[in-house]
């Protein structure tokens, strides 16, 4: 009886030139090996749907460059208050009639004051309790702020290494590379999964593509998400003005991405709504099998239900559910024709393509 062959384990010890390497596959061949490792790991036909809310938009005190809601730049967003509780479960009930499965919730902090704690996990214990997968991201953490968000229920950090460390300092100065990599720490330490990725197209080299990735897999554990963003150029953000990336090399770096974190769940996040449906469908192809849902992302636009949920059935995919049964949470798929294909109004709080300073989009 002829072995059966096992998937290879993740590795934490890429090399930057293995991942230029992977780069520079023939683009054919790059898919095929990425549809492989996904394969291995997932049903390529099944999408995780998550939606984000922004329960507290604009003021950040960072210099982001890429960032609509840091307060030096003029961007048109106004800063917010924190939203209250019940205003924030209202719209998670609209994401999960929508078909949502995790519900994200970003505030444009550097980091919250301890006062903030409470009330961010007032509203992540009533949303979880709503059968949704929570996550939340807020800024810098420390430690028992960790633990108290932990203890609320919440499932998922979001906080991005944005981009290559030899890169990192061209697009943010207000704080050091080793203050995400130290949140990230407290996040695993509470026992929270981490939802981290980066933002390519900012002028970045290939190379620190690859750098960005190298750091991301090198992680003591992989990223249970790895959010891909493709900037969003935002008029009074300094990155206005970029040339764009080639969609070609996006899909490359989705491709890099599922290679070497073959477990993790990759998410088409920021820049999808200027991305053509064969531009999306490729991503698919390459590996991507996580999305935001809905009408906004933050403060600059999403593709809407309707057209997602039309993209998923020319493609013959599937949104990923969560489905409580006898007290538990598991995943299970929704058939298309059982969403409510009205959008959910996200419209009250709205804003930032990013919640900074983490990302910009989960």
């Amino acid at each position: 009886m002829p072995a059966v062959s096992l998937p290879a384990p993740p590795r934490h010890d890429w090399s930057r030139t293995e991942v230029e390497a992977l780069f520079a596959l023939p683009f054919p061949v790059l898919l095929q090996r990425a549809g492989e490792v996904h394969r291995d790991h997932f049903d390529p036909s099944e999408v995780q749907v998550s939606t984000l809310l922004s329960v507290k938009t604009g003021g950040c005190p960072e210099d982001c460059a890429y960032c609509p809601q840091a307060q030096r730049y003029h961007t048109g967003v106004e800063a917010t208050k924190l939203m209250d509780t019940d205003a924030v479960v209202e719209k998670a009930k609209q994401a999960k009639a929508a078909g949502a499965s995790r519900f994200c919730m970003g505030a444009a902090w550097r980091s919250p004051k301890d006062r903030d704690i409470p009330k961010v996990a007032a509203m992540i214990s009533e949303v979880k309790a709503l059968g949704l997968e929570t996550c939340a991201t807020l800024g810098m953490l420390s430690g028992e702020q960790a633990t108290a968000l932990k203890a609320a229920g919440l499932d998922y950090y979001n906080h991005n290494l944005d981009t290559a460390p030899e890169f990192y300092g061209d697009i943010i100065q207000t704080r050091e590379l080793q203050d995400r990599l130290d949140t990230l720490s407290h996040v695993r330490d509470a026992g929270m999964k981490t939802c981290c990725g980066g933002i390519v197209g900012m002028g970045e080299s290939r190379r620190q593509r690859a750098g960005l990735l190298q750091m991301l897999a090198n992680l003591p554990a992989h990223p249970d998400s790895v959010p891909i963003n493709r900037l969003v150029q935002v008029e009074g953000t300094p990155l206005h003005g970029t040339t764009e990336l080639d969609p070609f090399e996006f899909v490359r770096t989705i491709a890099a991405a599922r290679i070497m974190m073959p477990k993790s769940m990759v998410r088409l996040s920021a820049g999808r709504e200027t991305m053509s449906d064969e531009l999306q469908a490729l991503c698919f192809l390459a590996g991507a099998n996580s999305i935001f849902y809905g009408e906004k992302l933050l403060t600059t636009g999403n593709p809407d239900t309707e057209r997602d949920l039309a993209l998923f059935e020319r493609l013959g995919l599937t949104p990923m559910a969560l489905v409580e049964t006898a007290g538990t949470v598991h995943a299970d798929i929704l058939d298309n024709s059982s969403l409510d294909t009205h959008p959910p109004d996200t419209t009250a709080a709205d804003a930032g393509e990013t919640s900074p300073p983490c990302f910009q989009a989960a």
